[in-house]
């Protein structure tokens, strides 16, 4: 296993994209999409292609899933209580929760946000010393981004903010190459760059907006014209994004202009890394490359996130500097939460003692295949997942406060069905392999003190 040297503390610099599933990335198999700077980056680290997201408990996936990113636990325990159930865009990570950003800042760091922060003004606060076009809003058009500048005092009054007209990913990449650029001080720095795309309005600006033609844009194998039963969310804001039912031309430009994005996305990821490779510390810096969660695009009859299908749980997680391999794809089981021990562990920084999260860099190091025998995922409360990368379980509810959703089942076997066509739950030779994730799903429901934790995992069942 070929290494690179480790300096005791390197910089980092920790980029987490919008909407962008693991499987839009070419060297990740995708042969459609252009991403020349990530497909270096997996080439020169390493990348864990088996990462899920814990999920979320509203519509509003970004901002869970970005504090489980920041604070690697719970979304049950890392947000305030059972409120969020409540609230469409719930935010707020508890006080008394350390952050990654805070954990570095703490250890010496000197850390600096750039872009979008999709959780509370508090908790962003209390992690940087430092930042440059902040976006606290989940979205915007990319030419009117309304966006602070550093407010020492952690206010960030309503009208301190301003609108920018450079498109967002240009935005947000400017004032991370200006940080790089302009950085002086002794102590390593921790510069986290959070961009908005490829989330929609996908208006990628040319010559990108251009580079795909719907015509040579190939469906998915998983593509039908409309999801087969009632998934508990099927009205919200991400499935009005097209016609239903799906229509194969439409669904063709979605992925288009999907692609477009992200293509954008990599270009200006490369100005960054130019930007340390001009500042001679390129290889001293843990680049970190990541997405809050994925998207449907057609997949299933389905536009948004807002399901536990792999297009929408599975995120990229790239690692690349000092103490990462070179060259592995990982598919060892991954959650989001097991980002920040990761970062952590990399760094030579001393976890805070809630972290739920595990490491991944015995990995790294050779010591172990894996570090998790099961991950799982929750969506609202009528969704909930669980996988040992093979075989897979989705669990339906119906909800109480909405009234909608079905009680039922899937099952898939992910290794010889990738893209989740084909549901094995009604074949009773499946039965064994139900009974084991069924009974792994509630352990992990009751471990992380999950809403729905009382209620049986299987339907028919007490």
């Amino acid at each position: 296993m070929n290494k690179k040297h480790s300096p005791q503390r390197p910089n980092v610099v920790f980029l987490i994209a919008d909407d962008h599933r693991d499987e839009a990335i070419r060297a990740f198999g995708n042969e459609t999409v252009h991403t020349p700077i990530l497909d270096s980056l997996a080439a020169s680290g390493t990348a864990c292609r088996n990462t899920h997201i814990f999920g979320g408990l509203t519509g509003a996936l970004c901002a869970p899933s970005r504090a489980c990113v920041h604070t690697g636990i719970s979304l049950f325990r890392a947000m305030i209580g059972k409120e969020v159930m409540n609230r469409e865009h719930s935010s707020v990570i508890r006080p008394d929760v350390r952050l990654m950003p805070q954990t570095m800042r703490e250890a010496g760091y000197h850390t600096h946000a750039v872009g979008k922060w999709h959780n509370d003004k508090a908790s962003f606060s209390r992690s940087f010393e430092g930042g440059d076009k902040l976006l606290f809003h989940g979205m915007s058009d990319h030419t009117k981004v309304p966006v602070h500048d550093y407010d020492p005092t952690g206010a960030y009054p309503k009208e301190k903010e301003y609108i920018e007209r450079t498109f967002s990913t240009e935005l947000f990449s400017d004032a991370a190459v200006n940080f790089i650029e302009d950085y002086l001080e002794d102590r390593p720095f921790f510069l986290y760059v959070a961009y908005t795309a490829p989330h929609d309005p996908r208006t990628a600006p040319e010559p990108y907006a251009s580079l795909y033609d719907k015509a040579d844009i190939p469906l998915p194998p998983n593509f039908v014209s409309e999801h087969p039963f009632d998934t508990g969310d099927m009205t919200v804001r991400d499935e009005k994004l097209a016609l239903l039912p799906r229509d194969e031309d439409e669904i063709r430009q979605h992925i288009a202009d999907y692609y477009a994005m992200i293509s954008h996305l990599d270009a200006q990821i490369g100005r960054v890394i130019e930007a340390l490779k001009a500042k001679g510390i390129y290889d001293d810096t843990l680049i970190v490359y990541t997405a809050d969660h994925g998207l449907a695009l057609g997949q299933h009859g389905l536009m948004g996130k807002q399901n536990l299908y792999e297009h929408s749980v599975r995120i990229p997680l790239i690692f690349r500097g000092p103490g990462v391999p070179e060259g592995q794809q990982e598919l060892a089981l991954a959650s989001n939460i097991d980002i920040f021990p990761t970062v952590a562990g990399l760094c030579n920084v001393d976890l805070p003692k809630e972290t739920e999260g595990v490491s991944l860099c015995p990995i790294f190091a050779g010591e172990t295949e894996g570090v998790r025998s099961i991950v799982c995922s929750v969506y609202k409360d009528i969704q909930r997942m669980a996988t040992d990368g093979r075989w897979k379980l989705i669990r339906y509810y119906c909800s109480p406060k909405t009234n909608t959703g079905t009680e039922r089942i899937q099952l898939f076997d992910l290794l010889n069905d990738p893209w989740e066509t084909q549901d094995l739950s009604a074949d009773p030779a499946n039965a064994g392999e139900i009974e084991r994730l069924a009974s792994e799903l509630a352990s992990w429901m009751q471990a992380c003190s999950d809403i729905l934790q009382d209620m049986p995992v299987i339907p028919g069942t007490s």
